[in-house]
């Protein structure tokens, strides 16, 4: 034998540690919590009212988008105008997977129109011209791509399915970062 190695199993690699007469009886407390169990260890709170601020975020995105598909004029505007309700479709589409987290963390989703913009962390701005449009778009973008990043970091390892939602949205963010930077470049400005 090698010096320096130990005799008798290996202990593996992440292991299972709760026997499984623990993670019975752990499933029948607080029953009524739904999926928040016992080794749910985000502060929940915190958790929904960051949740509740995305989900007006991505409220206030989607509102945003459709002025801009329904504004959009110029040589450019069918083709831009189309990415803008692409863009809408998939915001709403992350506010209902928002909402729907929330509520399986026992929350209730804000969709009240009353503060709504105050809970956003991206802005309505509706653009005076195509280009203002892109830009703005831009710009929230690139606010929720921060704003979701921060979350991500928060989150770590104490409420990984709200995290890994985020982070699938976040990256989602990026696209549409990419795809308005694009069109941007393709009207000629910087």
């Amino acid at each position: 034998m090698n010096k320096g190695m130990r005799e008798g199993p290996e202990p593996q690699r992440g292991a299972f540690l709760s026997d499984v007469q623990t993670l019975r009886r752990r499933a029948r407390e607080h029953i009524a919590q739904g999926a928040v169990t016992p080794g749910y260890h985000a502060d929940r709170g915190v958790v929904l009212k960051l949740l509740n601020e995305a989900l007006a975020t991505e409220i206030i995105c989607t509102l945003r988008y459709k002025r801009h598909y329904y504004s959009a004029k110029g040589i450019h505007a069918e083709s831009v105008a189309a990415e803008f309700l692409e863009h809408a479709q998939e915001e709403q589409q992350h506010a209902d997977q928002i909402a729907e987290r929330i509520t399986q963390l026992g929350g209730e989703p804000d969709f009240s129109p009353d503060g709504l913009s105050s809970r956003s962390h991206a802005e309505y701005v509706e653009g005076d011209s195509l280009e203002d449009m892109i830009k703005e778009d831009l710009v929230a973008e690139r606010i929720a791509i921060d704003s979701y990043r921060e979350m991500v970091n928060y989150l770590g390892q104490d409420d990984p399915t709200s995290r890994r939602l985020l982070e699938e949205i976040l990256a989602k963010e990026e696209e549409h970062a990419d795809d308005l930077a694009s069109l941007l470049e393709g009207m000629g400005s910087h």
